[in-house]
């Protein structure tokens, strides 16, 4: 097993990440009748994504001797009504680290590999722009 979820009510759930057990509460959002206090399971899809993208990018940088702490990333889920659905990520990649053309490419297509990305519908819209030796986001 990966986590054990449970239903707090509210239309709230608690994961426990059960190797770590490290925890994450959830929360319907607020045009699902939620309250929005958390993350709400497609944020959490988003949020995921770009999780994922910085932590494969990280291990390249790393193999290069790259340094990408500090780099940010700004995520906008986009949401469709019928069926409700995720239908576009938008992501904002922000580093002060300005990297030579090979490490551009290195570093890009690593993110484009990573497993979240890969198992997401190819159908959905996934907007990825990076401002490299810009360190200033929105």
């Amino acid at each position: 097993m990966t986590s054990k979820i449970t239903y707090l009510g509210q239309l709230r759930t608690e994961s426990v990440h059960l190797q770590s057990g490290a925890t994450l509460v959830s929360d319907a959002p607020v045009d699902n009748q939620g309250q929005g206090a958390a993350f709400s399971p497609t944020d959490m899809v988003a949020n995921a994504l770009g999780c994922c993208m910085m932590t494969i990018m990280g291990i390249k940088a790393r193999d290069l001797e790259i340094d990408l702490v500090g780099t940010t990333l700004e995520v906008t889920k986009v949401m469709q009504a019928e069926p409700r659905k995720i239908s576009a990520i938008q992501i904002q990649i922000f580093s002060s680290f300005q990297p030579n053309e090979k490490e551009q490419v290195v570093l890009e297509r690593a993110a484009f590999t990573c497993p979240v990305f890969l198992s997401l519908h190819p159908e959905m819209d996934k907007s990825i722009v990076f401002h490299w030796g810009n360190s200033q986001q929105h």
